[in-house]
């Protein structure tokens, strides 16, 4: 299987998540999942006390992170999750906070 095969199959997810989601580690809980499922990108505090993320990685561990992000840490309480795929060239070699 060559490269392009295997970057045919990552996907790349831009979500917001709403509620009660800053000031209760939800951030650093986010890394940590991300990590666990081998998931790359960033999540970020927004100004309107939201919450947003990139997610890259295959299709079946972004579903299993887009789940947990509809629940979050357990000191989280997630109100609404939105988000859309992105088509996008740009590989993250990581997942990070911003």
């Amino acid at each position: 299987m060559s490269g392009t095969d295997l970057d045919s199959r990552m996907e790349t997810y831009y979500v917001r998540v709403r509620g009660m989601v800053q000031g209760v580690g939800f951030r650093l809980a986010t890394v940590r999942q991300a990590h666990a499922l081998g998931i790359r990108g960033w999540v970020a505090n927004m100004d309107d006390g939201s919450v947003e993320a990139m997610l890259q990685g295959p299709a079946n561990q972004v579903d299993r992170m887009l789940s947990w992000l509809r629940h979050g840490p357990p000191t989280a309480r997630v109100t609404e999750v939105t988000g859309e795929e992105r088509a996008t060239d740009k590989r993250f070699e990581r997942f990070e906070q911003h």
